[in-house]
């Protein structure tokens, strides 16, 4: 019996079998948004005859840079607009039933990252006989990121957003085919990934997906209809597609739109020029506001930040005035919530980071959690592990948990890092947390006692050499930052 060909709806998949996993790599999950359907919604996969190989990942999407975290190793891959495509990584054998499924949502600031991402390998969750993973490619930057449902009705807006709908859909059609439960699949993400998992518990298409999150330094992040109509416009300009836009946008080569995106970012010097839009056809309501009331009612969730996030973002030499923090702070907050915030930021590139690490991520993920409770279980996580003296690792940055959920920190290796028994007891406490959360419901085990999130206590659960449940940490700045 070959358990590793596979038949789908589309047509018959070949993957193959390394470290006791069954691996599926390249899968086209939709339409390959090509030619006409540049700027468009995804359309179903075409079908195949024969066999299709699924033993190589697929393209990913056009996108600055390769995608590596961290520094870690990081293989290069063909960028391409046919980029499409997902992977999946299952036990040996099936189980009855099928296994719950994990989707992973990369992260990027919606303009890098694909889900072949080294660190991303899903091996070690399969590995555990409980679970299987699946990550995929969506398309970033100004091809899936751009409001231009406004300029013409043919076109779309949120396209990264409905790519994540359209991977879901696939996985709820094909993955019983693979020994998946399509009625047990929670999707986890991280930064931009955990961003979009905010719409996504929001968004009419995806309403039945997925049944759990688990929302890793991100939540509630949109953009208005007004922001969104400004950087199209400011996009046209680069492009210099002003006139007969529709056309030039199509026309356009690869190249020519990813240098516009290039000094359109460039002139606004933003991290988040491209983000997901709040819109009438596919995310109709800010999703912290949505969540609020009750649109994820039943769906159980997993949040959390890590302590040091935006120390990623800023350098230690960087030069920080007043006026540019107060300017940071008023693009985030507003001018009124400015004022009363910029005291508790001075001007230097510590509490630079600092204000990132409150107000683009700690915030809104607390934010999220707290309302949520009303409607679903909620545990919520600080991730504090660190590695003295290390010039980047000394704190506990954005992203440094992602290597202890996927146990790959034998990846630290390629960065000359030491990987200790402490460090490896928590990548193994981790992972198993977020087994259990997929398997059961709950990320409490028996060597890992885990009280729900709840605003009379806010159990918080410390990710650190040592784990630690904390009630309410940093009260005061929550109660100050919830003010405004």
């Amino acid at each position: 019996m070959n358990e590793t060909l596979v038949e789908t709806r589309y047509g018959r998949l070949q993957g193959t079998v390394e470290n006791s996993v069954r691996i599926w790599r390249g899968i086209p999950y939709a339409k390959p948004p090509l030619g006409d359907m540049r700027f468009r919604p995804p359309a179903a996969a075409e079908a195949w005859e024969g066999i299709k190989q699924a033993t190589t990942f697929g393209p990913i999407c056009p996108q600055p840079g390769g995608g590596a975290i961290l520094g870690m190793i990081d293989i290069p891959r063909k960028q391409s607009e046919d980029c499409l495509y997902l992977n999946i990584w299952a036990p040996a054998g099936p189980k009855p039933g099928g296994c719950p499924v994990l989707v992973w949502i990369h992260g990027g600031a919606f303009v890098t990252g694909h889900g072949s991402v080294p660190i991303y390998d899903g091996t070690q969750f399969a590995r555990s006989g409980d679970v299987m993973v699946v990550t995929f490619n969506y398309r970033l930057g100004p091809f899936g990121f751009l409001h231009l449902a406004p300029l013409d009705r043919s076109l779309g807006s949120n396209l990264g957003l409905q790519d994540q709908v359209a991977a879901l859909q696939w996985v709820r059609d094909n993955i019983a085919a693979f020994g998946g439960d399509p009625d047990r699949v929670t999707v986890f993400g991280e930064s931009a990934g955990s961003m979009s998992i905010a719409a996504l518990l929001t968004m009419p298409a995806a309403k039945g997906l997925f049944q759990q999150a688990i929302m890793e330094s991100g939540a509630s992040q949109v953009m208005s209809d007004g922001q969104a109509s400004e950087v199209t416009r400011r996009f046209l300009q680069e492009l210099g597609a002003e006139q007969d836009a529709v056309n030039r946008l199509l026309g356009a080569s690869t190249s020519e739109i990813m240098e516009a995106a290039g000094k359109l970012r460039e002139g606004l010097g933003s991290i988040l020029t491209f983000q997901p839009v709040v819109e009438e056809a596919t995310l109709p309501q800010e999703p912290i506001r949505a969540i609020e009331a009750g649109a994820a009612a039943g769906i159980p969730v997993l949040n959390g930040t890590n302590r040091d996030e935006g120390v990623l973002f800023v350098r230690p030499d960087a030069p920080v005035s007043e006026e540019a923090v107060n300017q940071a702070l008023q693009a985030m907050v507003g001018p009124e919530a400015a004022k009363l915030l910029l005291q508790h930021y001075p001007a230097t590139a510590e509490a630079q980071a600092q204000m990132i690490t409150d107000l683009v991520f700690w915030r809104s993920s607390v934010q999220l959690a707290t309302a949520q409770t009303r409607y679903a279980p909620v545990w919520m996580y600080r991730f504090d592990w660190t590695l003295p003296s290390h010039p980047l690792l000394g704190k506990a940055i954005h992203a440094a948990e992602i290597a202890f959920v996927f146990n790959n920190i034998f990846m630290f290796s390629y960065m000359n890092l030491p990987v200790d028994s402490e460090t490896i007891r928590l990548a193994q406490l981790m992972q198993d947390a977020w087994v259990s959360f997929a398997v059961h419901g709950t990320p409490e085990r028996a060597e890992l006692p885990w009280p729900r999130y709840e605003p009379e206590r806010r159990a918080t659960m410390v990710f650190d050499r040592s784990c630690r449940v904390l009630d309410d940490p940093d009260t005061v700045k929550r109660e100050v930052l919830s003010s405004i």
